[in-house]
């Protein structure tokens, strides 16, 4: 919780403000049941009309003051609670942009999301809360015990045998539902792990109508939630009964022993004092029960929080370096004995000794079977990854040595799944460059064979694009991801087949525009088409996670059994399609 807790310092001014106005509003509540208990005993019961006057316009007054005191108690506390979860937010919302995918798989989307919401909200409560209700209710407790005993100490025999156990109450309940906390908050991670895996793949529930089986996952998640809130709130519920009867059974022995003290006529106790320290009582034992219910609210902020302390003490694992300066090469890459697994796989290597360079303007093709790495190849590049032996260098320095802006700053990176926003199409391709100007926007996208479906739109460049880009074509959001990734003038190009919706003549076209309009910019392209690679200055053939050949396609063809094998079942399926 003091992780969590520290965003709220910077707001100390309002943080102490809130507690003190609300101050101010008990002690005008603690002082008015004196007042009426005066009114009473001194007032009504001797006829006395200007000081029932005189006390009620005090009243008044007081009630005002408090009211106030109120009002402002709420406004501090309010900006105090929401300036801290904004804050809060933001810091864990930037954690996450930071995080390494294999950390945002470690949480899973759905968690963050609960995290970074649902925890983050019940903090901002938590703290609201403690700066009003937990300071109104402690002084009223403390300052109730003050008022009562004043009146008579008899009544503190009441309360000497109520508080303790209203407070074993307490503890019994609070420590069965507290782990209870963080499993209802697990539950909500998996909810919203289904509906984000079912939103996002709504089209191919649909195209399998696999909806009533969906639907039947999302109701055993939704279920084990409700049945594990239910489980904590039936917990819960015991509190506000078992509390209640307590605070009415001291309110009868009050009148019991405040009504024997009349009748004894022995005058330690009036009728005025008596309703004042009913009334005493009352808030005291109240101040108890809002002990209780804080206490469960405590609870679950202290599991959300703990929840948070894990996004914002998730170190990258993928860390900035320290090499600042010039680099001797320009648009280089090269890969030495390089060899990598997926964190926390031990079943072997995905890639093991790889070994070839790629020089300044080069444009190298890696093909292979599905499954063989090329994807992970490239995700070393940029460091998506980090290998676990040899090294992987861009312009003649170690990955591992840039600082990560300035090292992905250098390469634009075409995704295997086109990544679209809800914007226009301009600022989806300005995302490849914030300063780019409509001329070079234009430019990228003709390059990557864009530009006519896109003047073909009512809007054209400012046609706004669905969520997911799901008005377009998949060769079209591919198209603009090229797009995207040209505008950014980077050194290296990667393609992580990021052309296999492109029909061949489109695909011609593009190869022919990359070599025109962009010659001195490395390209490094996964395909599965040996059409696309044909005219690539090298081509690496991977198989089983290493580098079968490296050569050009003629020379593959001469010497590398796997390639001419890939190229004649694809001619040939070829040429039986024509025919």
């Amino acid at each position: 919780m003091a992780k969590v807790l520290k965003y709220l310092k910077k707001y100390w001014y309002f943080a102490v403000l809130s507690p003190l106005f609300m101050i101010l509003e008990v002690s005008m509540d603690l002082v008015q049941p004196s007042l009426m208990s005066t009114i009473v005993d001194e007032g009504i019961v001797t006829g006395n009309v200007s000081l029932i006057i005189e006390l009620g316009i005090q009243m008044l007054i007081f009630t005002i003051i408090g009211c106030c005191g109120g009002i402002l108690s709420g406004v501090f506390g309010n900006l105090a609670a929401q300036s801290f979860s904004n804050d809060l937010r933001k810091d864990a919302f930037s954690k996450v942009m930071k995080m390494s995918f294999q950390q945002t798989d470690k949480f899973t989307i759905g968690s963050l999301v609960t995290r970074l919401t649902n925890d983050i909200t019940a903090c901002q409560d938590f703290v609201g809360m403690a700066l009003r209700m937990m300071v109104r209710t402690l002084m009223q407790f403390v300052g109730g015990i003050v008022m009562v005993l004043s009146i008579n100490p008899t009544f503190g025999y009441i309360l000497l045998i109520t508080l303790p156990i209203q407070i074993l109450v307490i503890i019994l309940v609070l420590r069965k539902g507290a782990p209870l906390f963080t499993v209802v908050q697990g539950k909500l991670d998996r909810v919203n792990s289904v509906v984000q895996e079912n939103v996002t793949g709504a089209r191919v529930v649909k195209a399998y109508t696999r909806e009533e089986y969906e639907y039947k996952r999302f109701s055993k998640a939704n279920d084990e939630l409700v049945s594990t809130n239910l489980r904590v709130q039936k917990l819960m519920a015991l509190l506000s009964p078992i509390l209640s009867i307590l605070m009415n059974a001291s309110v009868i022995m009050v009148i019991w022993l405040g009504g024997e003290s009349v009748r004894a006529a022995a005058g330690e106790a009036q009728v005025g004092s008596i309703m004042a320290a009913i009334t005493y009582i009352t808030q005291i034992l109240m101040s108890m029960m809002m002990i209780g219910m804080m206490f469960q609210q405590v609870t679950r902020a202290s599991a959300s929080a703990g929840r948070i302390k894990e996004v914002l003490e998730a170190d990258p694992v993928i860390a900035d370096g320290s090499f600042v300066g010039k680099t001797e090469e320009n648009g280089t890459v090269e890969f030495r004995g390089v060899s990598f697994r997926y964190p926390g796989v031990q079943s072997g290597n995905v890639l093991t000794d790889i070994s070839f360079r790629v020089n300044k303007g080069e444009t190298v093709a890696i093909l292979g079977a599905t499954g063989c790495g090329k994807t992970s190849l490239v995700s070393l590049i940029p460091r998506f990854y980090d290998a676990v032996e040899g090294e992987v260098l861009v312009d003649g320095v170690n990955v591992r040595d840039y600082k990560l802006a300035d090292l992905r700053g250098r390469i634009g990176f075409v995704l295997q799944k086109s990544e679209l926003f809800s914007e226009t199409i301009e600022e989806n391709i300005r995302w490849g460059d914030a300063n780019a100007s409509d001329e070079e926007i234009r430019r990228a996208a003709e390059i990557a064979q864009a530009d006519e479906f896109i003047s073909g739109f009512t809007d054209g460049y400012k046609d706004m694009i669905t969520e997911k880009g799901s008005s377009l074509s998949g060769g079209q959001k591919q198209r603009l991801s090229i797009a995207r990734a040209i505008v950014k003038r980077p050194e290296i190009l990667i393609f992580d087949d990021s052309m296999s919706a492109l029909d061949l003549s489109t695909d011609a076209k593009l190869q022919n525009a990359l070599r025109e309009k962009l010659r001195g910019t490395t390209v490094i392209m996964i395909a599965q088409r040996v059409a696309s690679v044909m005219r690539a200055d090298k081509i690496a053939v991977i198989d089983n996670g290493r580098i079968a050949a490296f050569d050009s396609h003629d020379n593959l063809m001469k010497t590398c059994e796997i390639y001419r094998d890939i190229y004649n079942s694809q001619m040939r399926e070829g040429a039986e399609q024509v025919g």
